[in-house]
């Protein structure tokens, strides 16, 4: 058979040059059908058992194989062992077109190669995320990194191929490189690096929320890559932020407040000092009518009394003895307030505290664990406890602070 069409195109009267050439050809467009058919069959084969193995298993892997078309990449092999095996019958008597073509051969099996590992890659990434156990894990960084090794040594096996220099010979030439390889590849191994920190140590997860501010990055993880972790921001922005910067620069992980029993309140209600006074009979009376603090009062002033009595303390100066004060009698209704609010948790720490005072006024500090902790919802049971504080603080004749009246007043 090797010699049917080179004897036919004798017989047509063409020389032996052009004979053998024609031959050659011939043989290399038959063989290219050949190849062809059988890619042909055989991905219509591979196709049809992929497809009913997906339907009939309960696993979703055989799904993503076949959604990144690897069972497709396949296909590809049997035609490429055929042509590797048809090549020294078909070029006998040209040793340069053969080795040309058997060149060409080689470097196509290195890249299916490399195709197949990279979609077999994407395939396992893909099947891990669906599983609670490496959902929130950095599994692109892994891919990443294995697929820039397989990327190396098929670069490095391509010009092996095109060089005809030995692989390995040709590997440990590149070892005198090593320097300009580790600058080139200078953040890929920071990134490498950085990622086995952040999965041994746990640091992020996708799907936590981090502040990041010398990124300007304040929301959910939604990606962490060899390279870079990109933040979806509560304004719907991404900022994009090198990995390696996950254990070189200080951030804030708030999964813990997530994962806690509440999202905690810590905010201040400003009071003037001046309104702070001592409370006459009178006001205390008016203040009973107050339910939640009608009992504190009842047995706060009995024991004031008992007591101030017992130790004959002139009360016609309220300086004298112990008296009740407007600030710590509204201290203990925003406590009450706070305790019977059910949008808080009581099982966490709940209390209302002065802090140090400052030249704007007296601090005094609302401290409360919101058990929703959703932004929205959180946002908007604070507003309603302040709402309700700062307009329950007339009722103890206190005064918020308000810089720009005090100020008028000082100028005045």
């Amino acid at each position: 058979m090797k010699h049917f069409f080179r004897d036919l195109f004798l017989d047509m009267g063409l020389g032996d040059k052009w004979s053998a050439y024609l031959d050659v050809t011939v043989f290399t467009i038959l063989l290219f059908g050949l190849c062809w058919a059988v890619h042909w069959v055989i991905r219509k084969i591979i196709i049809f058992v992929f497809h009913k193995l997906a339907d009939r298993t309960k696993t979703k892997f055989d799904d993503f194989l076949v959604n990144h078309r690897v069972p497709l990449r396949l296909a590809f092999i049997p035609p490429l062992l055929i042509a590797f095996d048809a090549v020294t019958f078909i070029y006998q008597g040209f040793p340069k077109g053969e080795k040309v073509v058997t060149k060409v051969l080689m470097l196509a099996s290195v890249y299916l190669t490399l195709t197949i590992i990279r979609r077999t890659f994407n395939t396992v990434e893909d099947y891990l995320k669906t599983k609670p156990r490496f959902k929130d894990k950095p599994i692109d960084s892994f891919t990443q990194v294995f697929m820039i090794f397989a990327w190396a040594l098929g670069i490095f096996s391509m010009l092996a191929i095109i060089t005809e220099i030995n692989f390995w010979h040709f590997f440990t030439t590149l070892g005198a490189a090593s320097a300009i390889v580790l600058l080139v590849f200078k953040d890929t191994i920071l990134g490498f690096v950085a990622s086995i920190q952040v999965a041994a140590n746990d640091m992020v997860r996708i799907g936590d929320w981090i502040t990041f501010k010398s990124y300007g990055a304040d929301g959910d993880v939604m990606e962490i890559s060899l390279a870079s972790v990109k933040v979806r921001n509560w304004d719907n922005t991404i900022t994009t932020i090198p990995t390696y910067a996950l254990i070189s620069d200080s951030f804030q992980n708030w999964r813990g407040m997530i994962e806690s029993g509440g999202r905690r309140i810590k905010r201040v209600i400003w009071l003037k000092q001046k309104s702070v006074k001592f409370l006459k009979d009178e006001d205390v009376e008016r203040l009973k009518e107050i339910q939640l603090i009608t009992d504190y009062l009842i047995k706060r002033s009995a024991d004031i009394q008992t007591d101030n009595e017992k130790r004959g303390v002139d009360k016609s100066n309220l300086i004298n003895g112990r008296n009740l004060t407007n600030l710590g009698v509204f201290r203990k209704y925003a406590l009450e307030y706070l305790r019977g609010n059910p949008a808080l948790n009581h099982e966490m720490i709940t209390m209302v505290r002065y802090l140090e005072p400052t030249p704007q006024g007296l601090p005094l500090e609302i401290y409360c664990w919101s058990k929703d902790k959703v932004w929205e919802n959180y946002e908007y049971i604070m507003s309603d406890i302040f709402d309700h504080l700062m307009a329950a603080t007339a009722q103890f004749d206190l005064e918020l602070f308000e810089f720009s009246s005090d100020a008028v007043r000082i100028e005045k």
